[in-house]
């Protein structure tokens, strides 16, 4: 295990700060996204949405707004049927006699505020949301519920046809001897806890334009998506379209962050209506129509009781969770909660309920961390508890319940294995960081000036990567190097990082080589990008199909210097023979030696092509330990983030400036989660929330300077060691500034409060605790 400044010095391009070689157009402003698509001829969509949280549709006259000006086609949920089947929602955790059918446009109940049940199709945008307001719904509105604990109460309307509850899943599991482990417990407690529901503040709301050829009976599709291959598979479905006639290319995508994974209902309907009317259409969300139909995050509310032993050992744990799924989703974040329930804890003992209930709501989903910064919020949550309880100090209990660094590759309670962890170090080097910040002098000088101050610390474990992926590594004839990819990018600084894994593995300079992703006519079939394996997993297709170009490349040079591969080494834009540095042969002349029509030398197989698919054994475990410092003014209970530090540990680093960019981002976000970010519906499913008027998110000012160190614990399951870290942030961030709020307010006497702890949240804390002392 090394440290951050034991690192020998890179001597290729991996491991070196290189600076992302894509971001010219973006900053000049010459970034292609799906709203830059201006194609002849195109139609423009706009969705009549329901007002109401559920209703049922008795009747829509659409004679006015089909005679309005530009108006192309009108189409109701019940129309559509001749268009597009439903998209079917199905997943192995949904409880048998459960069907769930996701319609474009519903056709009969709207079941949330903003479920589509009409599109306007005009020759102009403008005339499309023109005609909005001459539809005319006839509503019979129902009994909305808007919470998971509601929604499984006997009385609660069931919001599906066919379903006996509002209970789409129960994942369970028991290990150990939980009953017995609570009989012998020194002491038990405990905790329960509401996650907000928060919104993908994306810059680029969704978009997507699709164009019938009728020349090639194709169909084309441009999508702000993270799952390009997965958006053609579905469009084929609702089509009928074989998948090799339709194309779906992502071209710049102004952020993601899990809502653009799921293949969305406006964007089949887009290309439906693209296919059907054999023309190009349009849709581009505004932001209010986001917050009223898009995918949201989080929204959990958890329940543990811990067992703990006189040491502060964790002997056992009950772990129950309810998450709002809103009206349509089966996304896996119930399940990676389900998983890292025990966190990075040795917790044998231990029982896990994850309840996934639909609502009558915006439909939740998966967003940066999908289920796992809320497991690892959880278990933070019950180390501040166990040490209140105790009496111990919060490090020892995480020092005391970490899972040993040579119990790796290691099985938790609940059956998912740990590639690799040394959680100790980081714990170390976080707390020597924060020392040499200066951060308790800080503390003591905050509250000398009469502010109310606090230091948090939270340790995180998470998974990342998963499935597989692929990629395709080609040398044309003059040397330059092009790499076709299965996962898209979208931000993450992807080109940067695959282009210095293959300069490195060729011998050749970056500059040579090009990155191609997200276009599904050019790039071998992909999962896509998402759960922070675009390095892990598809970088180790990339370097593995490297690999065997540069073996052949090794055997070509062989035969051309009358050597043999083993003497082969590639740097510096040529093949040298060890030993003889007078002795080369450049890239280009190898690369046109396996092009020649005649015989390749050594009687290879011509060109120099190599395609990889790779899979993991398993899931790699990032890992960190965050730092943070607050103050908090008095009067006002208004919070300044004064300080902060992370210490994390994603295994081999290709790029240290863009896992700094990863790092910071997920920050942003968690800190937003942490301090203000909440959607907020009413009792009647109602969002209140509906605008950035109503939703706050952090601004520049909002951020303190961040202080970033690493750790290094190379997963044995990625062909260079690297572990996903664009999730980072928004694991740690949200326990490490609760717990530095926690401790800030820990003399008034509070010791708990959800997120987000905004100012009035705070301001109510402390009156509530200065008016029991005073009624004392």
């Amino acid at each position: 295990m090394a440290h951050a400044a034991d690192h020998p010095e890179p001597t290729g391009y991996v491991g070196r700060p290189v600076k992302r070689i894509n971001d010219r157009a973006l900053i000049t402003g010459r970034g292609r996204f799906v709203d830059d698509l201006h194609l002849p001829g195109t139609l423009y969509v706009a969705f009549v949405r329901s007002p109401y949280a559920h209703a049922r549709v008795v009747k829509i006259d659409t004679d006015a707004a089909r005679n309005a000006p530009g108006v192309v086609q009108v189409v109701t949920g019940a129309e559509l049927t001749a268009w597009m089947p439903p998209h079917a929602i199905v997943d192995p955790a949904l409880l048998p006699n459960r069907p769930m059918l996701r319609h474009s446009l519903t056709p009969d109940v709207a079941r949330f505020a903003g479920d589509a049940v009409a599109a306007i199709i005009a020759e102009s945008a403008a005339q499309a949301e023109d005609a909005l307001d001459l539809v005319d719904v006839d509503w019979e509105t129902l009994t909305p519920v808007t919470t998971a604990e509601a929604a499984l109460a006997p009385e609660a309307p069931v919001i599906h046809p066919g379903w006996d509850s509002n209970l789409a899943y129960h994942m369970s599991s028991t290990a150990g001897e939980v009953d017995a482990a609570f009989t012998d417990a020194a002491h038990t407690l405990s905790v329960r806890l509401v996650q907000p529901r928060v919104a993908s503040m994306y810059v680029e709301p969704k978009a997507v334009v699709a164009r019938w050829d009728e020349a090639d009976e194709r169909l084309t599709v441009w999508a702000s998506t993270q799952t390009p291959h997965g958006v053609r598979t579905q469009i084929a479905g609702v089509t009928g379209l074989p998948e090799h006639a339709v194309r779906v290319i992502a071209p710049d995508v102004g952020g993601a962050f899990g809502t653009k994974g799921r293949h969305a209902a406006d964007y089949l309907f887009v290309a439906a209506a693209a296919h059907h009317l054999r023309r190009t259409v349009s849709w581009v969300e505004t932001r209010s129509e986001y917050f009223r139909s898009s995918n949201q995050g989080r929204d959990q509310v958890q329940e543990v009781d811990v067992a703990v032993s006189e040491e502060g050992i964790i002997t056992a744990m009950r772990v129950r969770v309810w998450l709002n799924l809103g009206a349509y989703n089966l996304s896996a974040h119930g399940a990676r909660t389900f998983q890292m329930a025990s966190g990075m804890f040795t917790v044998r003992n231990l029982t896990v309920d994850v309840y996934g209930v639909v609502t009558t709501t915006t439909p939740t989903g998966p967003y940066r961390g999908a289920g796992r910064p809320e497991a690892a919020y959880m278990v933070e949550r019950v180390v501040t508890a166990v040490a209140q309880t105790t009496g111990i100090d919060a490090n020892t209990i995480r020092r005391r319940n970490f899972i040993p660094a040579d119990a790796f590759p290691y099985r938790s309670a609940t059956g998912i294995v740990y590639d690799s962890g040394d959680y100790g170090p980081a714990l170390d080097m976080a707390l020597a960081a924060a020392d040499a910040e200066g951060y308790t002098s800080l503390l003591a000088d905050l509250r000398a000036s009469g502010k109310i101050a606090g230091m948090g610390v939270a340790a995180f474990v998470e998974p990342s990567g998963g499935g597989w992926d692929s990629a395709e590594v080609r040398v044309s004839p003059t040397g330059a190097v092009t790499v076709f990819v299965g996962v898209s990018p979208h931000g993450q600084g992807t080109e940067t990082t695959f282009a210095q894994i293959v300069a490195d593995e060729l011998g050749v300079p970056m500059e040579s080589i090009a990155i191609r992703a997200s276009d599904t006519d050019t790039t071998a079939q992909g999962i896509g990008t998402f759960g922070s394996r675009n390095m892990a997993v598809g970088g180790s297709a990339v370097i593995t199909a490297a690999r065997k170009v540069g073996s052949k490349m090794r055997h070509l040079a062989g035969a051309m210097l009358e050597t043999t591969a083993e003497d082969i080494e590639l740097r510096d834009n040529a093949a040298f023979v060890v030993g003889a540095p007078d002795r080369s042969v450049s890239v280009p002349r190898i690369a046109a030696a396996a092009h020649v029509p005649d015989r390749t030398p050594g009687g290879l197989e011509p060109g120099l092509n190599e395609t990889s698919f790779f899979r993991p054994d398993g899931s790699q475990f990032p890992f960190g330990v965050h730092v943070a410092v607050v103050s908090i003014d008095p009067d006002t209970g208004v919070i300044t983030l004064e300080r902060y530090l992370g210490v994390d540990d994603c295994g081999t680093v290709i790029n240290p400036l863009i896992v700094a960019g990863q790092v910071h981002g997920g920050l942003a976000q968690g800190i937003g989660q942490a301090l203000m970010e909440e959607v907020v519906f009413d009792a009647d499913g109602q969002p209140l929330t509906a605008s950035l008027m109503d939703y706050a998110v952090p601004r520049a000012v909002d951020f303190p300077m961040i202080t970033l160190e690493h750790t290094t614990t190379p997963s044995p399951w990625t062909a260079h060691g690297a572990k996903g870290v664009g999730e980072a942030g928004t694991t740690g961030a949200p326990p490490t500034i609760v717990n530095a709020v926690l401790d800030a307010l820990a003399p008034y006497g509070v010791t708990h409060l959800d997120m987000p702890i905004t100012s009035a949240r705070v301001w109510a804390a402390l009156q509530e605790q200065r008016l029991a002392a005073a009624a004392d």
